[in-house]
């Protein structure tokens, strides 16, 4: 079987390379796991993990849920080879190294609804909307992804874990605000709107790991990833409030639970499956 079909050929966990069409010389991995029941009409979920750039354990993790769920889960690897650094994944390239800004046809967060249009096209799937699910550095590239637009066929979309975020603030200087990338109180306005659940760990308050952000921009959105996600939704409401709408973020606690791919990931399954099975009958 060739082509994006592999990735369902069988139940279970299937790997297979892929390039996407604006990054052609640059490779990514798909690693999919298959419920058992699968069919053309099956949701889809991209999962995307942190900075390991380990997908093939998240795919592990969610193979645990697929068939109890219903869903096809693809975890999306971007190997630092190909994706160097926070820069190509976490910050999605908006910009080169030394600032210059790069065009929207070179940011990585198209990356997901060009997949999925693949996989219509294939006839892989035939559902109109898909879910995205992001831990730790997945987390931070999948709320920025939300921020810039790239939203209109995602279903659900659950951040956990996140080191930093780009605040729902336009005076605050991008990565760490939207300030300075050319975003208007209207695009504000927008993703405000659209629902967004912050996953976070209530464990989750270790300081002293080696990817723990520790700058001075980032403790000033908290101490630790479980302060900062209270942060970014308390923000985002103060922001809808000055903006006369309603934000629809909601942070979802996880008692219990640290810094955990795996436990983010089961934490998350019950959530992402009533979402997508919601949007294929609605």
């Amino acid at each position: 079987m060739t082509g994006l079909a592999a990735l369902v050929a069988n139940p279970g966990a299937q790997t297979m390379p892929y390039f996407d069409p604006a990054f052609p010389d640059r490779r990514l991995v798909l690693h999919s796991a298959c419920p058992s029941g699968f069919g053309p009409a099956t949701p889809v979920l991209f999962v995307h993990h942190g900075v390991a750039r380990n997908g093939q354990a998240y795919r592990d993790y969610w193979l645990e849920h697929v068939d109890s769920c219903g869903i096809l889960a693809i975890a999306i690897e971007f190997p630092e080879e190909s994706f160097p650094e926070y820069l190509w994944y976490n910050f999605g390239n908006l910009h080169a190294k030394d600032g210059t800004p790069n065009p929207r046809s070179d940011w990585t967060f198209g990356i997901d609804d060009r997949l999925f249009s693949a996989l219509q096209a294939e006839d892989v799937v035939e559902s109109q909307r898909y879910g995205v699910f992001g831990h730790s550095a997945g987390g931070q590239y999948v709320h920025r992804m939300l921020s810039f637009g790239y939203r209109d066929r995602v279903a659900v979309a659950v951040s956990a874990n996140a080191g930093t975020y780009a605040m729902p603030d336009l005076d605050i200087p991008w990565p760490f605000g939207l300030g300075d990338v050319g975003l208007t109180p209207a695009a504000l306005q927008a993703v405000l709107e659209f629902p967004i659940a912050i996953m976070a760990g209530t464990e989750d308050t270790r300081t002293t790991g080696k990817f723990f952000p520790k700058g001075p921009r980032s403790l000033r959105q908290g101490p630790h990833r479980h302060a900062r996600a209270h942060t970014y939704i308390r923000m985002g409401h103060d922001a809808a409030a000055a903006l006369g709408t309603t934000c629809r973020w909601a942070v979802i606690d996880v008692p219990g639970v640290g810094h955990s791919g795996r436990g983010m990931s089961a934490a998350a399954a019950p959530v992402v499956a009533a979402a997508l099975h919601a949007a294929q009958t609605g």
